[in-house]
Order: structure tokens, then C-alpha cells, then sequence
């Protein structure tokens, strides 16, 4: 009769070897991921960034008491 250990074994390098891969798969998909954050976020702080100065000259004017 022949072991079934060298089969686990064999099974056992085969799932390890996947599981390899598809760790480094994933590894650039969380650099973009992390790429593609700080860019939206520098992206909102502009916009917001740009709101405040808008609101800032509309309060201005309308201290002034003349309207746009």
C-alpha cells in the first residue's frame, strides 16, 4: 500500500503556492488603493479649500452691504 503522505504533502505545497500568488496579486491592488485615497483626499481638501475662500468674499460683500 502506498502513504498518502506524499500526496498531502504535494496538495499541501500546491495550496501554499496559490496562496503565495494571490498575495502578491493583491499587494499592487492595495498600493492603488492607497494611491487612489490620498489623491481623492487631496482632491476634497482643494474643493473644500476653495468653498471657504467663496464664502469668504459672499460674506465680505454682503458686510459691505452690496449685493452680487
Amino acid at each position: 500500500m502506498r502513504s498518502a503522505r506524499p500526496i498531502r504533502n504535494a496538495r499541501f505545497l500546491g495550496l501554499f503556492a496559490v496562496c503565495g500568488l494571490l498575495l502578491l496579486g493583491a499587494m499592487p491592488g492595495c498600493a492603488t488603493t492607497q494611491e487612489t485615497a490620498a489623491k481623492k483626499q487631496a482632491e476634497s481638501k482643494r474643493i473644500l479649500e476653495a468653498r471657504e475662500k467663496r464664502q469668504e468674499k459672499r460674506s465680505k460683500s454682503h458686510d459691505d452691504g452690496s449685493q452680487r
